[in-house]
């Protein structure tokens, strides 16, 4: 699996299926090496990556993250393989423990103990046995991981992390932890917008969904901001340091603050689009790697 530098993080429900797939190849045009996706309470994660994979020829299509809680490791592993052996190797699977209200509140499940969960089922994905058609190598899973026990786990039984809504600061931490040949594919979000105030705003309408959850809260403690920082959406200190806006120099200048702090790919989650829950195509296009 070839990995470039630059990905997209985007979710698939604000697209039709045919303009999904119509995307996915502006983005293949544009040389981006990945599409990510989520795993929430819209389309199934694997169900739409099988449909990404048939309308593209090149792109990785990877999940920031599936839900374990949704999927027990044999039919995820079963998962993994299929889409493998389907595309030419093209499906990188991302897993991720999600968070304690999504697995009891909505899916009512009971939300053990992350890093014990992960590692049990990683463990057990592994030794499940397939009897149908194999993929062309063995598929690579990365794991979400903030914290340091989940990044050690990532660089020792999974192939990496995905980061999500983190600084470049903890990149250089997650290296460190991870290890110089672990996969390292960190989120970004973006706002391709140069007023302060309007783009401020924009991120925390989106930061007030993350904030409240104790995964990223604890993490953004560990990486030095305050619980006042967490307030109201996010002080102007956080806002800035996890979301990159401005123009397009300045975004560029935040995605390369990853890759020198040890990011293998850089998955760029452009807010703003011309509808609710679209990414800005604007910037994707003027990021791109065939640009």
């Amino acid at each position: 699996m070839k990995l470039g530098k630059r990905s997209v993080w985007a979710p698939t429900d604000g697209f039709n299926a045919q303009d999904l797939a119509a995307f996915a190849q502006r983005l293949e045009g544009w040389g981006y090496s990945a599409l990510w996706i989520p795993d929430a309470m819209g389309r199934d994660p694997l169900v739409a990556a099988s449909w990404i994979l048939a309308n593209t020829k090149d792109l990785i299509v990877a999940t920031g993250i599936a839900n374990i809680y949704s999927r027990d490791a044999s039919t995820m592993r079963a998962g993994q393989i299929t889409l493998n052996e389907q595309s030419g190797g093209r499906f990188l699977l991302g897993l991720g423990v999600s968070h304690q209200p999504f697995v009891e509140g909505v899916r009512g499940h009971d939300y053990l103990p992350p890093v014990p969960t992960m590692r049990n089922y990683l463990e057990r994905m592994k030794a499940q046995q397939f009897m149908g058609q194999p993929a062309p190598e063995e598929p690579l899973t990365v794991i979400a991981a903030l914290g340091p026990k989940m990044l050690e786990l990532a660089g020792t039984v999974a192939d990496g992390a995905h980061p999500y809504l983190v600084p470049p600061e903890h990149t250089a931490q997650a290296r460190d932890i991870t290890g110089p040949d672990a996969l390292l594919c960190v989120e970004q979000k973006v706002i391709f917008e140069t007023d302060p105030d309007k783009a401020r705003g924009l991120a925390r309408e989106m930061l007030q969904i993350y904030l409240p959850l104790p995964n990223y809260r604890n993490n953004l403690l560990r990486c030095g901001y305050t619980e006042d920082d967490c307030e109201n959406g996010g002080s102007d200190r956080l806002v800035d340091g996890i979301i990159a806006w401005g123009d397009e120099k300045a975004i560029a200048e935040r995605l390369q603050a990853h890759e020198d702090a040890g990011a293998k790919q850089v998955c760029i989650q452009a807010l703003g689009g011309k509808a609710p829950g679209l990414p800005d195509e604007r910037i994707l296009e003027a990021l791109a790697p065939n640009a």
